[in-house]
């Protein structure tokens, strides 16, 4: 384990929370709205962004009814109220809905009066958000919202029998909101979100006409975060999977939409798409989706294989990211992906899981093991239990994870939901033969309370229907011998399964059968003792939570040894049995 909070993150922190707390100041009483004036306005785009995110029109018909389905909770509005004077549900429906992520479902109702409402419910923000609020105004939610009304841009800012008065007001808004964003983005969050702002900047500079100015000072910050940002494996820095699809797809965005301007940008920009794209195809499993880990989804499939179509040159997907910190194996129509890296520090951490080495498994049948996920529909009360090491399919020593959040707490408001500790080192390794992959990685989330070190070893034969592996826990022999030799610490090796696999135990608890929505059966067997049938959530499809099943083999670790036989050292192995009844047929 290591400490991932010192006191310069303290002092940086504090100093940055005084600038944006009177920017705030200044921006309330309308100082910043006296010096700079917005400037010329616009009555048209000068370019349209692809929209590559998918719609949900079923939404939309929902809000043309003035149902708000948004982070897991539900906002009502009847006839005669005005949705934006209402009290939210909470904080994170409000981000969600200031942010307009749901403009594209209203837009795509099947209904004649989708993009009328669209536009009447982005005219009353405007009338009262539109010269400032601290909350509506964060760069975070700001920068979502510029990117969500440019991809909407045919209903918003083309030319309709409206009056002009009321789309002049529309391109007034969205370019103060930009010019917010020029002046203050240095003091916009480390990680995505800065790297989304620049983006945000950069693009309405590019579909706005005679925004030069705008649109260079944003293409320059985009360069300087992607730089920063982006690693040399294509990953992004914070290791989500979803943050690196995120910033592919809206360079993409920006560069095409600089390319129907005829307008060259920056080759760090084409460069960065070219690493982003290989590593998208690494974290893409069977089923389309994205593997869940530190804080990602499923993800749109539709958006991400309209990135990956970005792929002239038709990539091979490798097998190690080493700056990302993953190791992935395919066999078979059978894929695994092990997260082998240390945790972001810092900012970037505010999203980080204590994921280190959780596995997840996709057959061709679909997903089978899994971690439980996160997705932004859900609701907030489900955020920091799933970032905890037991919501992730690997080792838990006395409950504890591998990593920690700062405790609730001055630190945890100044510093926000980061880290406090991560793994320490994490190390991996892997070696592929004719037989099949190996993949083995050791972390120290545990050595400095329990003096024990994790570490896990995993196998996939080269047909994809044999996946093995091994726990173990030992102590390192350079820590010596242990203060009490006979304490005893509980540990559980968890595999969480996709809600379509059901699960049933054999007579004498030591295997599990499972099978999959297609019919496809596995046998889950382990020498570690009683294998246990749990309760668990999945969350990465979206709302609501999805009720699932986890694997559960309990033990007691002794405080030494070097983790190569029991009680310390748990084999197991899900092992492919072939079709088993119909699809939907009952198991024995």
């Amino acid at each position: 384990m290591s400490r991932a909070v010192r006191l310069s993150d303290y002092v940086g922190a504090g100093i940055m929370a005084a600038r944006r707390e009177a920017s705030a100041t200044l921006n309330s009483i309308g100082f910043f709205r006296t010096l700079h004036r917005v400037g010329p306005s616009a009555d048209s785009l000068a370019a349209t962004p692809e929209d590559l995110y998918s719609p949900n029109p079923q939404r939309g018909l929902d809000i043309l009814a003035g149902k708000f389905h948004l982070a897991g909770e539900v906002l009502n509005v009847t006839e005669g109220q005005k949705l934006w004077d209402m009290t939210t549900p909470s904080r994170a429906f409000a981000r969600r809905l200031h942010s307009f992520s749901w403009l594209r479902d209203c837009v795509s109702a099947d209904n004649n009066d989708a993009a009328h409402e669209a536009r009447r419910l982005t005219d009353e923000w405007v009338n009262t958000f539109g010269r400032w609020n601290g909350f509506a105004w964060n760069h975070d939610i700001l920068a979502k919202r510029l990117l969500n009304w440019l991809r909407c841009g045919p209903v918003l800012f083309a030319d309709t029998n409206e009056p002009s008065k009321i789309r002049t007001a529309r391109f007034k808004s969205l370019i103060r909101q930009a010019r917010f964003l020029q002046r203050s983005l240095p003091l916009a969050h480390d990680g995505s979100v800065r790297l989304r702002c620049a983006t945000a900047l950069a693009l309405t500079g590019l579909c706005l006409p005679k925004q030069e100015s705008m649109m260079t000072a944003g293409l320059a910050a985009l360069e300087r975060e992607v730089s920063q940002q982006i690693l040399p494996d294509g990953g992004h820095i914070s290791r989500s999977p979803r943050a690196g699809v995120e910033a592919l797809i809206d360079l993409i965005t920006v560069l095409k939409t600089a390319q129907e301007r005829g307008i060259e940008i920056s080759s760090v920009i084409g460069r960065a798409i070219d690493r982003l794209v290989p590593m998208a195809r690494f974290f893409q499993l069977g089923d389309g989706g994205l593997a869940c880990f530190h804080g990602g989804g499923e993800f749109d499939r539709r958006a991400l294989e309209a990135a990956l179509s970005f792929d002239n040159a038709g990539t091979k997907t490798f097998g190690f990211a080493p700056h990302s910190g993953y190791h992935r194996a395919h066999a078979g129509g059978a894929t695994i992906i092990l997260d082998a890296g240390e945790a972001p520090k810092g900012a970037l951490s505010a999203g980080a899981h204590a994921s280190a080495l959780a596995i997840e498994m996709c057959t061709s049948g679909g997903r089978l093991i899994v971690n439980c996920g996160w997705h932004d529909d859900q609701p907030s009360s489900w955020r920091e239990a799933v970032r905890a090491t037991a919501a992730h399919s690997t080792l838990t020593l006395e409950e504890t994870s591998s990593a920690r959040l700062l405790t609730p707490g001055w630190q945890r408001d100044l510093l926000g939901p980061r880290l406090a500790t991560t793994p320490g080192p994490v190390t991996a390794r892997r070696n592929e033969e004719d037989m099949g992959v190996w993949l083995e990685g050791i972390h120290e989330g545990y050595r400095e309370t329990y003096g024990l070190s994790h570490r896990r070893r995993v196998f996939l034969a080269a047909d994809g229907g044999d996946l093995r592996g091994e726990d173990a826990l030992f102590r390192p022999i350079s820590d010596g011998a242990p203060d009490d030799i006979d304490v005893r610490y509980r540990f559980a090796v968890r595999f969480h399964l996709f809600p379509d696999v059901r699960a049933s135990l054999s007579r004498d608890s030591m295997s599990a059968l499972l099978v999959q929505p297609n019919g496809d059966g596995w046998r889950f067997r382990t020498d570690g003792g009683p294998v246990r049938l749990e309760r668990s959530v999945y969350l990465a499809a979206g709302a609501p939570p999805q009720r699932s099943t986890q694997i559960v083999v309990h033990g007691e670790a002794e405080p030494f040894g070097a983790g190569d036989r029991p009680p310390n050292r748990v084999r197991w192995a899900f092992q492919r049995l072939g079709r088993i009844g119909g699809a939907g047929g009952d198991m024995e």
